[in-house]
């Protein structure tokens, strides 16, 4: 395809509750969506990076600025553009995944929707559903948190992760074991909050019987996950630290990890993921896929991400309304604790342009070639 434009939008998308992690407390989402328009049609991507670099060095003015005057200039030069071709043509950027994972997204899109070719089917999927975890952040009691954690039991999700950090970490976990009874999927998640000399205390979790712990070390530190890993019976697994298939295979071979977590938007977009997801396979890792409060656009390609056969947990794939009491797109529904992989062409949904309008944070930024 011939890029035409991008149209960059800023939409406010305020949360049903408070998302509180060690980052920091959220309220509401500012949303970088990306617009793309070529010779042969028109896709849709969500750029998952933050309003401020505090889960990443990525951020929303940042990835404008990026997108803007780096990689969208690459893209109107380039004669002929797909998703597989992008790698090699953002190699003058360095770094910036979150964005280049955007652009990826609707570069996706637009290639599959013109074809009449799913996400799913291109991706490799081999489910037509996938089961759900849900991500519980730091409550503002344990009484809060329980009842909030009965509520998505309830509601038949089929796997319960916990925030933790210093200082929120045993009694609550204890407590929610004690709550959803001995045998119902349940993980922890650090996001960086701990230090090697915390070793012992995290060791005090392995009575819960966790699925995993995840990165409770800081990204760049894999030798604290290695020491970590050999210290204590709960798997350890990898979310901030996998950046690249390269990345993701020293860290397993080292030993840090024995669970992976996939985020597009962390790694570079989703052919990047696929790559991970293999590398992973082969060595016969188990992976899932991670969430960053996407609107229904990224939720729906994560899906079909999570439907690939390495996918054999239940990622942070939840439905629309456990963040959103209305989303970008059709909602996306719980069913006996699964969501249905959209089988349409691109994404498979249809993006709500009025609610965009409605919502927008700032004017839209129009780029072109």
């Amino acid at each position: 395809m011939k890029v035409e434009s991008i149209t960059l939008h800023r939409v406010g998308m305020p949360l049903v509750r408070p998302f509180e992690t060690s980052f920091g407390r959220e309220t509401a989402r500012d949303v970088l969506l990306v617009h793309l328009v070529s010779d042969t049609g028109e896709g849709w991507g969500e750029c998952v990076a933050g309003s401020s670099p505090s889960y990443s060095s990525e951020y929303v003015d940042g990835c404008v600025q990026v997108i803007e005057h780096h990689l969208a200039p690459l893209l109107f030069r380039a004669a002929d553009v797909s998703a597989g071709s992008l790698a090699a043509l953002f190699t003058p950027v360095v770094g910036h995944r979150m964005a280049k994972a955007a652009l990826e997204a609707a570069v996706l899109d637009a290639e599959l929707r013109a074809s009449g070719t799913s996400f799913a089917r291109y991706l490799g999927a081999v489910r037509t559903e996938v089961d759900c975890g849900v991500s519980v952040g730091i409550s503002t009691s344990i009484d809060d948190l329980l009842d909030e954690v009965q509520g998505y039991v309830d509601a038949g999700y089929r796997r319960i992760k916990l925030k933790i950090k210093p200082g929120w970490d045993l009694e609550p976990v204890r407590r929610v074991r004690e709550r959803i009874g001995p045998d119902a999927a349940l993980q922890v998640d650090a996001n960086t909050a701990y230090s090697r000399r915390d070793i012992p205390h995290l060791g005090e979790l392995d009575p819960a019987n966790l699925l995993l712990i995840e990165q409770p070390f800081d990204e760049e530190d894999i030798a604290s996950h290695v020491a970590l890993a050999a210290a204590i019976e709960t798997p350890v697994c990898l979310d901030e630290s996998i950046v690249s298939v390269g990345v993701a295979i020293d860290a397993i071979e080292r030993g840090a990890t024995s669970i992976v977590n996939i985020k597009p938007g962390r790694v570079g977009g989703y052919l990047p993921a696929v790559a991970i997801h293999d590398a992973c396979v082969e060595r016969g890792i188990p992976v899932w896929c991670g969430g960053m409060l996407e609107t229904g656009i990224g939720r729906a390609m994560n899906v079909a991400l999570a439907a690939l056969p390495g996918f054999t947990l239940p990622g942070d794939t939840s439905a629309s309304d456990r963040y959103y009491a209305e989303d970008l797109t059709e909602p996306f529904v719980l069913v006996d604790g699964r969501l249905r992989v959209p089988d349409g062409p691109g994404s498979g949904v249809t993006v709500r342009t009025d609610l965009v309008r409605a919502w927008a944070l700032a004017a839209p930024v129009l780029v072109r070639s």
